[in-house]
């Protein structure tokens, strides 16, 4: 059995953790996501890459989130991360979009 954490960046146990919830209440059937993930990882991508593409493609199908609300959210926390100093935890207060319209 390995040793040390499963996942490689907090993001990945949240995504995983968010994609199991929302399966294990019925809200996303286990097939309808690992034929999802399935089709992401046939793209070449990372494993958690695909892993999150797959749930954010299917709360769009679902409804349960926008696209354009999805990609927002993204750009906000790539801005975050440039704007946050080396070191410092990466919050969404620190995107200077945020700042300028609070």
């Amino acid at each position: 059995m390995p040793e040390g954490p499963v996942f490689d960046e907090p993001w990945q146990a949240q995504a995983f953790a968010i994609a199991v919830t929302l399966q294990d209440r019925g809200i996303l059937g286990r097939q309808d996501f690992a034929e999802a993930l399935g089709s992401e990882l046939e793209t070449g991508q990372d494993y958690w890459d695909a892993w999150l593409a797959a749930l954010e493609g299917l709360l769009a199908e679902h409804g349960l989130a926008d696209t354009g609300s999805l990609d927002e959210r993204t750009a906000a926390w790539q801005r975050a991360a440039v704007a946050t100093p080396h070191g410092s935890p990466i919050t969404l207060d620190a995107d200077p979009e945020r700042l300028r319209h609070p």
